[in-house]
């Protein structure tokens, strides 16, 4: 997923709503009924996830954006669900598109400060750490500005150290230190790959492999390799005109990429520079979607099915109705295809949440970005954001979906395979008509085996708390940690 801002129909409520929403968006609604397709199966028996590589990565579960390597956006970790209450919040200067926590205990964040002090400037991305039980910032550190999505995808390592790419062209490792005068953030150490980078090029997302090496892929379409040492391996230049705005997907014998045009399977030769293994173009309609940040997917791949990375899968952007692909890991051979989403809003820019041969899949169509945050003009030029989200199971070679609600997810949804249950922000009903950036903002607890709303409870009201798409995690206490426009919130049992 990436990080993003709130989508509705309508422009925001006020032009400081349009400049907060721009600096967070570095880049990540649920009511009524469910009505299952289909009668809902048990919880998957065994679901196996990407378990944490031997090389570079922090905790299971709580240091990386999309859950897990495979970007399965799930969890072993249970959330606070049926009995959840507002536990603590803070107002951290900025939108936090992603909160990690390593082994010490402590929340440190992906954030975009609306406005930087070093040097005086708006929309910095920022690390915050937070108190763990108060969720107040005890200290940060302001990155290079570079491109939009810089400071967004990340991950932590094995050592608590969030690893991101800043403006300058460089992988950062960002550490956490107590010291005589309280806890300092600082810049631990730097990989230096701007030389790789063409001019006016940015890296967009980055990733650790089972090997010890570090994935990075930018904007315009190069994919590269580092080793956690600092030695640059090298690059491999995707066709021309094909961009990237989404994370990418790794497992032990393979990396998937996303473009605005292709999915591509991906390895690591002898010499650590990335080759291609199969690419398959897809459907990506006649221009960007409301609700959607480019021309093209807006999903992040994700490996789930045998073994855990047997199949990837991905949504296209067909013009009427997007289609749920599904795709040999290995060989590129299509496993399923079928519409999307039955009734909800026909696009996504959020990615897939998996477990075990089950597929959730939140809707973002109409969903509202500032007009800074998305690359050219879509079609139609506004919609309002229905929301929907739906669950498919891949058996036996086909795809068939289970059950379809009206929820309005507005952040990227957590699933906890030790609870059940997805968890989210959100809106109420759709209202045509209405403002998005107005009302009721919702803690969210979906039963993933039925679809059924299990727990509703407030926590704030937009715009101050827009949810804006961004990604929240749950900490090994059962609290779920997540940003919205305005403020930090922890979500506790």
């Amino acid at each position: 997923m990436r990080l993003r801002p709130h989508r509705s129909g309508n422009r925001p409520a006020s032009a400081v709503a349009l400049i907060l929403a721009a600096a967070l968006l570095g880049v990540p609604a649920l009511f009524g009924a469910p009505v299952p397709a289909a009668t809902a199966d048990p919880l998957p028996a065994a679901a196996p996830a990407a378990p944490s590589p031997a090389i570079g990565v922090g905790p299971v579960g709580t240091s990386l954006m999309h859950g897990d390597l495979y970007s399965t956006d799930s969890t072993p970790l249970p959330g606070p669900g049926r009995s959840a209450r507002s536990a603590a919040s803070s107002i951290p200067g900025g939108a936090c598109a992603a909160t990690f926590i390593g082994s010490d205990g402590l929340p440190v964040s992906l954030c975009t400060r609306f406005v930087g002090t070093d040097p005086l400037q708006v929309a910095v991305p920022t690390v915050v750490l937070f108190d763990p039980r108060t969720a107040q910032p005890i200290a940060q550190r302001e990155l290079a500005k570079g491109g939009l999505l810089g400071g967004v995808y990340g991950y932590l390592d094995d050592r608590d150290r969030v690893v991101v790419a800043d403006g300058s062209g460089a992988i950062l490792f960002v550490g956490h230190h107590r010291t005589a005068d309280g806890w300092a953030v600082t810049v631990d150490k730097r990989i230096d790959v701007s030389a790789k980078l063409p001019a006016g090029d940015a890296i967009t997302g980055l990733a650790p492999d089972w090997q010890g090496r570090i994935w990075y892929v930018t904007t315009n379409g190069l994919v590269g390799t580092v080793t956690r040492g600092g030695t640059v391996l090298g690059t491999t230049r995707l066709p021309r005109g094909e961009k990237l705005g989404n994370g990418l997907t790794v497992r032990e014998s393979g990396v998937s990429v996303l473009t605005t045009h292709a999915l591509y399977e991906m390895r690591a030769g002898d010499d650590g520079v990335p080759r291609t293994v199969w690419r398959r173009a897809y459907d990506r309609g006649s221009a960007r979607k409301p609700g959607q940040l480019t021309w093209g997917s807006g999903t992040t791949p994700t490996y789930f099915g045998p073994g855990g990375d047997g199949w990837v899968a991905i949504v296209d952007n067909a013009d009427r109705r997007p289609r749920l692909l599904v795709y040999r890991s290995d060989t590129g051979e299509q496993v399923c295809s079928m519409p999307a989403f039955a009734r909800s809003g026909q696009g996504t820019e959020n990615s897939i949440l998996a477990w075990g041969d089950s597929l959730v899949i939140p809707s973002t169509y109409g969903y509202q970005y500032p007009p800074m945050a998305v690359d050219g003009p879509s079609r139609p030029e506004s919609a309002g954001f229905t929301g929907g989200a739906t669950r498919i199971d891949v058996r036996d070679g086909s795809c068939r979906r289970v059950w379809e609600n009206s929820d309005r997810l507005a952040t990227l949804p957590r699933l906890s395979r030790a609870d059940g249950l997805i968890h989210a922000l959100g809106y109420g009903p759709y209202v045509p008509g209405a403002i998005q950036q107005t009302g009721a903002v919702d803690y969210i607890a979906t039963d993933f085996r039925t679809g059924k709303r299990v727990r509703t409870l407030k926590i704030g009201d937009a715009p101050f708390d827009e949810p804006m798409e961004l990604t929240g995690t749950i900490g090994p206490d059962g609290s779920f940690w997540q940003a919205t426009l305005g403020r930090m919130h922890k979500i506790s049992r």
